[in-house]
């Protein structure tokens, strides 16, 4: 029964056996995802069609919009032939590194910085007013400052993945942390639970949804981090080469470079749910969630 679809109901006669009730739930489920994937797919064609055609019957600027076949076709050559500034594989591997490590060590900062705060009153009302004062900075314009401290290498756009990622985190896990449930905090209290018992056994496990929440926008974030980063000052990476395609007005080479980094942000958002669904068995999956 718990397959059985909420928004697509199905009508049983009386004396049905429970594994006709089953396998018409699992029927039920398996029409609605094929009628989902109909319709994401018919948007897409929808979208990148009509853009092909308003783009050739010049109804939109080709210059400044470029059309889905030129876009194609520079993902093409630039993962057979290159780019001018070397393979596409490299530029997507620095990249993706220093996106991976500031989302890594942001996180990490994050969760630990948001549970010590919430779980001692006195930490957060001393440290709370610096917080905000940090997070009411645009975090972009960190990165010339980070240029100018750790050069054009890697440190430099780890830093502001960093930052980018770290008070997103922080602020989830900081307040998944003040939402645990108060009586089963006193009901372990009762049993004896010591402190770092009380956070290993009903603290974290109570604020891992908000956290895991904060984990799936935050790897964008990384990634904008990196790509700004790049955007200022760097010899390698998918930034520099967006960079590089908007001073030579090239349009496809710009969209191109979005496509790529739309693709990696969808593969880490789906490494990311199941992560989640491993960790997180305990939690119920809801009945309308598609595999």
């Amino acid at each position: 029964m718990s397959n059985m679809s909420l928004s697509t109901p199905v009508a049983m006669a009386a004396g049905t056996s429970a594994a006709e009730i089953e396998a018409a739930a699992a029927l039920a489920r398996r029409r609605r995802i094929q009628k989902v994937y109909f319709w994401r797919y018919l948007i897409l064609v929808v979208f990148l069609g009509g853009w092909e055609l308003l783009a050739r019957t010049r109804l939109i600027d080709e210059f400044f919009f470029s059309k889905p076949s030129d876009i194609a076709e520079r993902l093409y050559t630039w993962t057979v032939e290159g780019t001018s500034e070397g393979p596409l594989w490299y530029h997507l591997w620095v990249t993706m590194e220093e996106s991976v490590l500031g989302f890594v060590t942001g996180s990490v900062a994050g969760i630990v910085a948001g549970i010590a705060l919430g779980r001692n009153r006195m930490l957060a009302d001393v440290f709370s007013v610096y917080i905000k004062v940090i997070n009411a900075v645009p975090r972009v314009v960190l990165a010339p400052i980070f240029i100018m401290i750790f050069g054009l290498g890697l440190t430099s756009k780890v830093a502001l993945s960093f930052v980018m990622v770290f008070f997103v985190v922080f602020s989830n896990a900081f307040q998944g942390v003040r939402e645990a449930d108060r009586n089963l905090l006193a009901n372990a209290q009762i049993l004896g639970a010591r402190d770092w018992q009380l956070t290993r056994s009903v603290v974290i496990p109570s604020a891992m949804s908000w956290i895991f929440a904060s984990l799936h926008v935050s790897f964008g974030f990384a990634i904008v981090g990196a790509i700004v980063g790049e955007f200022v000052g760097a010899r390698y990476g998918i930034g520099l080469l967006i960079n590089i395609a908007k001073g030579s007005f090239d349009a496809a080479g710009m969209y191109a470079a979005i496509v790529i980094i739309m693709v990696v942000a969808l593969m880490a958002e789906y490494l990311m749910t199941r992560v989640e669904n491993r960790l997180a068995k305990w939690r119920p999956q809801p009945s309308h969630d598609l595999n």
